[in-house]
């Protein structure tokens, strides 16, 4: 599985880092959760990447690999691009995704709709009290993501 992004030149870091889904940027080591969950709630699926790599990247992959036809796909701006959004039309799905402020042509949402995000908030706020989990202590991308699994067990 070939890795997401490429350290250039000027990014140096630790043989193997830009595959263990984590990079350090400011000081700190920073690592993105990309999870989707059913109407109830429920987690389906998780990936870990690192930081500095977009969420409409790993976004559309996990799209990828879901059916999702006839359902609404609720996500927020930062999964707001072209690729996305056709993947969404061509499975006849809605797309409740709100513009990013920098778009020409802005694109309607269902507000009521959109609402019923916050079960993903709710579930990452269930997981951040989880203090291992919150400030990484793992190294390695594959420890830390089972011991992610862990908690979704009793929350899924």
């Amino acid at each position: 599985m070939p890795p997401y992004f490429v350290f250039t030149s000027t990014e140096r870091g630790k043989r193997g880092q830009q595959l263990q889904a984590f990079v350090r940027s400011r000081g700190r080591i920073t690592t993105k959760i990309h999870a989707a969950i059913d109407a109830l709630g429920n987690p389906l699926c998780f990936e870990l990447t690192a930081g500095n790599c977009h969420n409409c990247v790993k976004g559309y992959e996990m799209l990828q690999d879901m059916d999702f036809t006839g359902k609404a796909v609720i996500a927020d701006r930062g999964y707001d691009m072209n690729n996305v959004l056709e993947l969404i039309e061509k499975q006849q799905a809605v797309a409740v995704i709100t513009s990013r402020k920098r778009c020409k042509i802005q694109q309607t949402c269902d507000w009521w709709l959109y609402k019923e995000r916050h079960l993903v908030e709710c579930l990452f706020n269930k997981l951040k009290h989880y203090r291992r989990l919150a400030t990484r202590y793992d190294k390695l991308a594959c420890s830390f993501a089972a011991f992610y699994r862990w908690p979704l067990f009793f929350y899924g």
